[in-house]
């Protein structure tokens, strides 16, 4: 797998806008006017193009004219003749199931983008004989939950054939095929203890170099996030793709605190629901203007009073916010 270098290529007049970035070309220039310079008309900005492959193996593809992750999905699938369906997650600039390299909501215009779909079907029997599960969930925002992060010594750590990766499809037949990841970890928080349950779990196809592995990420600074400073890609879940620059240092250690404080209180992990929240939380005075604002745009998760205190604390106040 090689990456290839530049994805950009300069629109032609008087196309449409690709992305969210494009720009009319504007009218022809007129005559100038007797000792008055003509302006020039404005310059096309570059229609972006990216480059991409199926994980386990393919010939590269380009796509472009995508705002939002389920049309970068149903742009991937018309490249490769697959169903959008079939695609679990993507990660940026490697095959593998790395979980700090997963495709959130920016992309770097250098990026190549790696599809991880459909493989084998498995159904494990769980008896939970603690609280915790010992598992961290994510999404893919189109419909799929999966396993991002497996604890040491947990329950699910014991269970061998479950892997980082792996798309939870169903509960005790139930199928959770559309939910979110904080309703997943709600709804496995709340099966009983001591009563065995099924999961059954979708794994990421795999090529031959990857077979067998069992892979737990670690934490690490700038989880998921591209290299600060550099132009990236923001995807919106509504409203055109726009063109920014990279988070600071600064933006991806708050992101990081609080992508921990998701983890620690409601079981998941999401870079780009942490930085929505840092954005929050640097324009409210208070923790409690705070928990309003995220109540307003965010009032489906049901975040607890404390929890947004302590992100509050971790992005205003990062050194009394630190464990």
């Amino acid at each position: 797998m090689r990456r290839v270098g530049r994805h950009g290529r300069q629109a032609q007049e008087g196309s449409p806008m690709e992305n969210g970035v494009g720009q009319d070309p504007g009218t022809p220039e007129s005559p100038a006017a007797e000792g008055i310079a003509a302006p020039r008309p404005p310059r096309a900005r570059p229609r972006l193009v990216f480059h991409t492959q199926l994980a386990h193996g393919s010939p590269t593809g380009r796509i472009e004219g995508f705002t939002n992750v389920k049309e970068l999905y149903a742009k991937i699938a018309e490249v490769f003749g697959i169903s959008p369906t079939e695609i679990l997650f993507c990660t940026l600039n490697t095959h593998k199931v790395d979980m700090q390299k997963l495709l959130g909501g920016q992309i770097g215009l250098e990026d190549f983008i790696f599809a991880h779909v459909r493989g084998e079907t498995k159904e494990v029997e769980v008896t939970k004989t603690e609280d915790a599960l010992g598992l961290t969930i994510t999404d893919n925002g189109a419909g799929y939950a999966f396993i991002k992060r497996i604890k040491e010594g947990s329950i699910i750590n014991r269970i061998q054939t479950v892997c980082v990766g792996d798309s939870i499809e169903a509960i005790n037949d139930h199928t959770i095929v559309g939910c979110r990841h904080y309703e997943v970890a709600r709804m496995l928080r709340e099966l009983p203890r001591a009563q065995p349950f099924t999961l059954r779990l979708v794994q990421p196809k795999k090529a031959f170099d990857m077979i067998g592995q069992r892979m737990r990420s670690s934490k690490s600074p700038g989880e998921g996030k591209v290299t600060s400073g550099k132009e990236t890609l923001r995807l919106r879940a509504q409203g055109p793709a726009v063109l920014e620059e990279g988070p600071s240092p600064l933006e991806e250690e708050a992101a990081r605190r609080v992508d921990d404080l998701l983890e620690s209180y409601m079981g998941i992990r999401d870079s780009e629901l942490a930085s929505t929240m840092v954005e929050a939380a640097k324009e409210s005075p208070g923790a409690a203007q705070l928990a309003r604002g995220l109540d307003s745009v965010l009032g489906e998760f049901a975040f607890p009073q404390e929890f947004v205190a302590e992100v509050w604390a971790a992005v205003r106040h990062p050194k009394q916010g630190q464990e």
